[in-house]
């Protein structure tokens, strides 16, 4: 993330606003580095790529960040960037859940355009630096400790009563007050019997087939929400992959991928989380594995953001290149002809939203693809955001904005007719259920995968 020369616009001689038309590169994040945390330099460069924003506008229709700042330059004294209060900054800070849409599909500046910008990892560093300051809600910190709200909450009694007060309209106020967070906004059931304990592979290791690209042999991170929230997730990609002769492994422990704490700006604790997950996984590798994880998210962690975090770990890297979405993994096979198409059941018409952490990993719409080799069935993909977002949607001062961001794809959803609808985030997928006037259950592709084999 190179700082530019100049805080009141783009540096001299660096182009035009015609952007570039190379494909996108990121720079490694330098969060180590002093200037990093520095509070002049910090906003020597929100100042440079805020009114560089300003000047372009196309991002205006992703997430509030946006609009945030551009009203607040609009209804400044000087109608440009420097007439904005500094107090408004945060105010985007806070609005950015780095899904990393406006990198990917919007903005023209981004490297190797001379400009340099990368909106989201300089919210990052935004983020790092409040954290640092001690500027973070405990409500923040406690919903971004997954794993030790999982493990307390997935008590075989305390997961009964915290089920039972999150389905309460009291308990949910009392939520609200204590945490801020939102009554309607969707909170995950917590079992104690958690899908690590309930797995078992179903296919002898030595069997597995290599095809092109892949091993043939996966270990599955089932992550915070997939073992403890929905452990039906790790069940039915198990299920899935057994079935087409793939054996499915864990590591012998693993804690959050750090997406979470990413999202909090607390990256001491992301290299804590990377130093206990990556060498087992990278452990597995050297095994012969390829790595799969049920969440979106944890899968772009895995292949994005450590491996920028840690560009000179080498552990890092090497999960990095063995890391898969499962249907990207699945779609694989299918082309090296090792994919079993032996569906019992159609699936009619799927309603399927796509998770901007999954449209980031540039790696085409291949759960769509997968699920369009069932006999007569029509997937009608939605690339729009739910507006869930990690933590943003579920908490009280955000929940209007994320209903609105999310609006579209539940307009689609809800008009569709459709037999189901689905999202490779479950999290997404019940930030819908939560906007549909006519109460409807998602269902993961993974799940409709099964269903079509008759599993």
């Amino acid at each position: 993330m190179a700082e530019s020369t100049s805080s009141s616009g783009p540096p001299k001689g660096a182009g035009s606003r015609e952007g570039s038309l190379e494909a996108p590169t990121r720079h490694a994040i330098p969060w180590k580095a002093p200037e990093f945390l520095n509070e002049t330099a910090l906003f020597k460069e929100l100042e440079r790529v805020f009114d560089i924003c300003h000047g372009c506008r196309r991002c205006f229709s992703l997430c509030n960040s946006f609009p945030t700042l551009f009203d607040a330059v609009d209804n400044s004294s000087t109608g440009e960037v420097d007439g904005v209060d500094r107090k408004v900054y945060w105010d985007v800070v806070d609005h950015c859940y780095l899904c990393d849409m406006c990198y990917m599909t919007k903005c023209p500046y981004v490297p190797p355009h001379p400009w340099n910008l990368d909106f989201p990892h300089l919210m990052l560093r935004a983020k790092a630096f409040k954290f640092e300051q001690g500027n973070v809600r405990l409500r923040d910190k406690i919903l971004s400790a997954t794993d030790v709200v999982g493990n307390i909450a997935g008590i075989p009694v305390v997961s009964g009563i915290v089920n039972a007060v999150n389905r309460s309209s009291i308990g949910r106020k009392v939520l609200d007050g204590v945490l801020s967070v939102h009554v309607d906004a969707p909170v995950p059931e917590y079992h104690s019997d958690t899908y690590r304990k309930r797995h078992r592979n179903q296919v002898d290791p030595a069997a597995a087939e290599a095809a092109p690209g892949t091993t043939g042999k996966v270990v599955l991170f089932a992550t915070c929400y997939g073992n403890r929230n929905e452990p039906g997730l790790g069940e039915d990609l198990a299920a899935v992959f057994a079935h087409n002769g793939i054996p499915v492994v864990l590591t012998r422990d693993e804690r959050c991928c750090g997406m979470p704490k990413l999202e909090l700006g607390d990256l001491k604790a992301i290299e804590d989380l990377k130093n206990f997950n990556i060498p087992l996984l990278a452990a597995k590798v050297d095994e012969g594995y390829d790595i799969v994880t049920p969440i979106p998210s944890c899968t772009l962690m895995f292949k994005q953001e450590l491996p920028l975090l840690f560009p000179d770990d080498p552990l890092v890297q090497k999960v990095k290149a063995a890391t898969f979405d499962p249907f990207e993994y699945l779609w694989l096979r299918h082309k090296a002809g090792k994919f079993r198409t032996d569906f019992k059941q159609k699936l009619g018409k799927v309603s399927y939203h796509v998770p901007c952490h999954l449209r980031v990993q540039n790696i085409g719409l291949k759960t769509r693809d997968v699920l369009m080799l069932v006999p007569d069935t029509q997937v009608e993909p939605i690339e729009r955001c739910s507006g869930h977002n990690g933590t943003y949607g579920v908490k009280s001062e955000y929940r209007e904005v994320s209903m609105k961001i999310g609006k579209p794809v539940v307009r689609k959803v809800a008009e569709g007719g459709a037999d189901h609808y689905s999202s490779d985030c479950p999290m997404a997928g019940h930030q819908i259920e939560s906007g549909l006037e006519t109460p409807q259950a998602p269902e993961h592709p993974f799940r409709l995968l099964r269903m079509a084999y008759g599993l």
